[in-house]
């Protein structure tokens, strides 16, 4: 009988020391992304020393993330991603281009950073944020009083300042429709 005692006992000490040690190596959990909403971005990518500033549009349920991007003393650049991986890079008037891209994943889901690993706080951009990293690809800043994003950095170098987040707020279809020259490409090729 004390054998059965003491091996309780053993079993409830070490349930105890795992249960402490997993609950002390858990963090606050990255809020999920709303399933719309309107940021807009100040970017620095450092790899190529210029700066660009974006025009963010996620639609979850319309399976769409628009990115409109004004370049440093540059063109207007329009990227438009779909849950199917297509997406769209163009510019539009006289001389407007177009070039069509196949992804593997669709864009981003709502809870991307699941199973990110917490890093602690930092002050970024004069904010006190959780910070997250996932797959050495993305460092994730979240405002510790508001939830919302402040920033996040990629592993190529490139910072995003998130300096607006309106939360669902929605591009209207009409600007998300790709130019015509996006899908004639593969005929005009074709026929060259």
């Amino acid at each position: 009988m004390k054998q059965l005692s003491r091996l309780m006992q053993l079993c409830l000490a070490t349930s105890t020391w795992l249960i402490l040690v997993t609950c002390s190596n858990l963090g606050p959990t990255p809020s999920p992304w709303p399933e719309q909403f309107h940021a807009l971005l100040y970017m620095n990518i450092t790899s190529s020393a210029h700066l660009q500033l974006s025009d963010v549009w996620y639609d979850w349920p319309k399976g769409r993330n628009v990115n409109i991007f004004q370049k440093q003393l540059g063109e207007l650049l329009y990227d438009v991603e779909w849950n199917n991986g297509t997406s769209y890079y163009y510019t539009l008037g006289e001389g407007g281009h177009c070039q069509v891209m196949s992804f593997e994943v669709g864009i981003p889901r709502p809870d991307f950073l699941d199973g990110a690993n917490y890093l602690g706080t930092q002050v970024t951009d004069g904010f006190l944020c959780n910070v997250w990293e996932k797959v050495d690809f993305i460092w994730y800043y979240e405002d510790v009083q508001t939830k919302r994003p402040v920033r996040w950095d990629f592993y190529d170098g490139i910072t995003n300042h998130v300096m607006t987040f309106e939360v669902g707020a929605v591009l209207p279809d009409s600007v998300t429709q790709a130019p015509a020259y996006c899908f004639n490409q593969n005929r005009n090729a074709a026929a060259a």
